[in-house]
């Protein structure tokens, strides 16, 4: 049977054929696996008998095993994109080095760094916030933007979208997928793909486009060509049924959806929506779905194609040929929707799921999984302040719901009260993306102002967009006077307070929060609340729609029941309440059919690329290499490709290792990565200061990830790490074994390298754990960490160390350091066989200082043939620039 098909537009790999070949119903493959299989199919020529091809296609009973695949481009955000950005740019003077043209190192897949990451809310609740923040925002982030802007200038395959544009997601769905790629050199059709470096990549899949978030190093790699190896993955399908009650949104929807399958453990996994209450969700509720996988902790949440993307194509504005050959090129491959099949797709569990029984509801205090209905609200934030320290309570006493401080806000005399509402953001692209809630917070805004209600000062409130589009339809409707009435003035477009860029609260309150340690709350309509996230003095974080962003604003205090109390008294002095200016339904349908179309697409995405005069300004000369700046503290070129450009040895030490940290279980990202703020007596703030940077222009570990010698410093330099060789003092220490003197991390690995000493890690369960976070690799590579022996490791960062050139072991079952006797004073040294194999048996030998030696077997967390090539390499990178040379 011929794999190649064609249609009027041009030639496609068949999944339908492929598995009729092999005797299998196409029918009986879920959505998103189908896809997987025409990637495997398309890059192996359309020989149905090659592994990966088989693999997939018998997926149910192959469910762990690896699979390569190859996403059709990358979607970067300015925060994970400017590591990206560094290494390419020293990829590109290593080449040059080495005798090579520099063009040899250049994107082969399309790739798009949306700027949106570096905007914090300094101002807001005026009409000058925006203009403010902006004008911060380039004092900060000039030298990272003027490499950006290099790399659009020099790169092929590479554009940027310049700040206040937008969020990465919302201009994603909106704008750039395509849905159906068409290579014509080859005349060959095939589905849309991505990953991005940011974790709510996830939010494509509701317009039937399958995308995920990955580590940027995983990133790099596949925009040099290189595939993701990953394994097939249990597929659960969510049979949706019945409707949304009147007034229920998209966000009631994913925050109830967030917690059914939290319960039924879905990480790792895809998850793939379906059923008759499918076809009635628009794609901008699922995308608010599938924007939310991360929290729900799977892979993906994904959406098939069908009418509903159709139509999304139309209202987005893409033009009548990419509608008509997407359309096509779905259907004739057995890509598109089919309702009648439904009972014949073989899932690995269906879970059902009726949204008629979906209710208003919030989550929180600090998950995004622990739903509330807004009637249980208040009564859960008076129980959150008695119950333990935890993801539930904040371990305060009864006595402590009746705290209260006065405040001068700018002779504004108020009094700060415990469960008080201190930020009420419209954030995030959970449901900026969506027009029906936006427009509902508007028509709640509305009449609020129509009653007489105001916010108080102490609340800041903040509107940052996801696209230039939602203020032309806000606008359009006669909406947005009112909720600038109410303080809700545009401050940016971008991620704000969903990623911890909330900005300061007025001085006063900081100042009364540090000193009484008072129970307050913040309120956004985003879809990450974990605690200190939002702002590191605010207790309370809670998700919900825009329109109980604006309900809360306005009821000022968490012990406030929106469903039996007033939120304040209008102009004659009687009760207005949430359900008196509640819109329904059909209120918000009316104005969203009359309001949002198509012009309001085209005319937000018309400029995309060029950008506001600030942007315009920058002044970054056209060169094939970048002009690294010695003195820059933000961006630098790191060492990785050195060895390689000397000719020296590059596979890393694993012999005469001393140990560098001894941990625990769950030791997350967070534990190992910079993150956060740089404390002034820190190595990386000691650094900086010596490099003439004061102070209060240090900024974050995250705004400096483009210069490696402030972030080697801070790698493992956490509060709260636990390292067992730092002789009881917590935090970033350990001990420097030559001298058994407790010093800084950084500090030690500096001798050790003097020493000619490799390093090791001996850990626990879950071993990096948490966000995927790439300094958590790349900074114990640079602090000279060779090997890490764990009892498991998280995916994602056992992957990006196999990437990085280093060898992860994994424990015996029933091994641990403290089994085996370890205490860390041991010299280990790892016994390589000339031919390593993936997942092979490893001898650990451990001599301690009386002579004595523990010999231990491990397993070789090198999953693949291709990790074996990096670690023998260094790394993915240098692996990649050696097959260039």
């Amino acid at each position: 049977m011929n794999i190649v098909q064609k249609n009027s537009t041009g030639q496609f790999f068949s999944v339908e054929a492929a598995a009729t070949a092999e005797n299998i119903q196409i029918q009986t493959l879920p959505y998103s696996i189908r896809i997987l299989l025409e990637n495997a199919l398309r890059k192996n020529g359309g020989n149905v008998a090659a592994t990966d091809v088989q693999n997939l296609l018998n997926w149910k009973q192959n469910v762990g095993t690896s699979v390569d695949f190859y996403p059709a481009r990358i979607i970067l955000q300015d925060y994970t994109g400017v590591p990206c950005v560094v290494d390419l740019a020293s990829m590109r003077d290593a080449a040059v080095k080495l005798g090579m043209p520099a063009e040899t190192i250049n994107p082969a897949i399309p790739v798009d760094l949306v700027v949106d990451h570096s905007v914090q809310i300094d101002k807001a609740g005026n009409p000058a916030a925006m203009a403010f923040n902006i004008k911060r925002e380039y004092e900060r982030n000039t030298e990272r933007y003027k490499l950006l802007k290099w790399a659009q200038k020099s790169f092929d395959n590479f554009q940027a979208i310049p700040p206040d544009t937008g969020i990465i997601h919302q201009i994603n769905i909106e704008h750039l997928s395509p849905v159906v790629q068409f290579d014509q050199k080859s005349n060959t059709l095939y589905p849309d793909s991505v990953f991005g470096t940011d974790s709510h990549t996830t939010m494509i899949n509701g317009l039937g486009v399958l995308g995920w978030g990955v580590g940027g190093i995983e990133a790099e790699a596949c925009m040099l060509g290189e595939p993701s190896i990953f394994s097939i993955p249990e597929v659960i399908g969510v049979h949706l049924t019945g409707t949304l009650p009147s007034g229920v949104v998209a966000t009631d929807l994913a925050l109830s959806m967030t917690q059914v399958l939290r319960e039924n453990n879905v990480v790792g996994k895809f998850v793939e929506y379906f059923g008759p209450g499918y076809q009635q969700l628009g794609v901008a509720d699922r995308a608010t779905l599938s924007n939310m996988a991360p929290e729900y902790g799977s892979t993906c949440g994904y959406c098939p194609f069908d009418e509903n993307s159709i139509a999304y194509l139309k209202l987005t504005g893409r033009d009548d040929e990419l509608i008509a050959r997407t359309t096509e090129y779905m259907r004739d491959n057995a890509l598109a929707y089919q309702s009648q099949n439904d009972a014949q797709v073989q899932y690995s569990q269906v879970i059902e799921f009726d949204l008629s029984k979906v209710t208003t509801s919030i989550a929180g205090p600090k998950r995004p999984q622990d739903r509330i209905a807004l009637g249980e609200a208040a009564a859960e934030f008076k129980k959150a302040v008695e119950a333990p320290l935890g993801n539930h309570g904040f371990g305060m006493s009864r006595e402590n719901l009746k705290d209260n401080v006065p405040v001068d806000l700018d002779g504004d005399h108020e009094t700060l009260r415990t469960g008080d509402v201190l930020i009420a953001a419209l954030t995030s692209c959970t449901n900026t993306s969506n027009p029906t809630v936006l427009i509902g917070a508007g028509l709640l805004a509305k009449r609020a102002v129509e009653k007489g209600l105001k916010v108080s000062p102490k609340v800041k409130t903040s509107f940052a967009p996801g696209s230039q589009a939602v203020t032309r339809y806000l606008t359009a409707t006669g909406l947005m006077p009112y909720l600038n009435d109410l303080g809700f003035n545009i401050v940016a477009y971008g991620c704000t307070t969903c990623i911890g860029n909330a900005g300061p609260l007025h001085p006063a309150i900081e100042e009364a929060l540090q000193k009484t340690d008072m129970a307050c709350a913040a309120v956004l309509s985003g879809n990450r609340n974990f605690e200190s996230r939002i702002h590191p003095l605010i207790k309370g974080n809670y998700l919900a729609s825009p329109i109980l962003v604006v309900a809360y604003a306005l009821a000022g205090n968490m012990l406030v029941n929106l469903q039996t109390e007033s939120l304040g008294n209008d102009q004659n002095g009687q009760p207005v309440y949430l359900k008196d200016i509640w819109p329904t339904t059909a209120e918000i349908e009316k104005y969203a059919k009359q309001f949002v179309n198509s012009a309001t697409y085209k005319a937000a995405y018309k400029d995309i690329f060029d950008g506001r005069a600030e942007w315009n300004q920058l002044d970054v000369p056209e060169s094939e290499t970048f002009a690294w700046d010695d003195d820059s503290t933000y961006v630098a070129n790191p060492p990785y490709f050195d060895d390689q450009i000397a000719h020296k040895a590059v596979t890393p030490k694993v012999k005469a290792l001393k140990a560098l940290a001894v941990v625990g279980d769950s030791v997350t990202t967070d534990h190992i990565s910079p993150a956060g703020f740089i404390p002034l007596d820190s190595p990386a703030g000691e650094y900086l200061t010596a490099h003439h940077v004061k102070g209060r222009d240090f900024n974050s570990y995250g705004s400096r990830r483009g210069n490696h010698h402030v972030m080697v410093r801070g790698t493992l330099a956490n509060t709260r790490l636990n390292n067992a060789l730092g002789q009881g003092k917590q935090g970033g220490y350990t001990t420097y074994w030559p001298t058994k003197t407790v010093m800084p991390i950084f500090d030690a690995c500096q001798k050790y390298q003097q020493d000619g000493t490799g390093l090791i890690i001996l850990a626990g369960k879950d071993y990096g754990m948490g966000s995927s976070r790439d300094w958590a690799a790349k900074g114990v590579k640079l602090l000279g960490v060779s090997v890490v022996i764990a009892e498991s490791f998280e995916r994602i960062h056992r992957s990006n160390l196999a990437m990085m050139g280093m060898l992860p072991l994994q424990y015996a079952a029933g091994d641990t350091a403290e089994t085996l006797k370890l205490d860390g004073s041991e010299t280990f040294s790892v016994e390589l066989p000339e031919q390593l194999q993936p997942k092979q048996e490893l001898l650990v030998k451990a001599e301690k200082e009386d002579g004595s030696v523990v010999e231990f077997k491990t397993t070789l967390r090198l999953d693949s043939l291709a990790e074996i090539k990096y670690f023998r390499m260094g790394g993915i990178l240098n692996q990649v620039l050696a097959e260039e040379e």
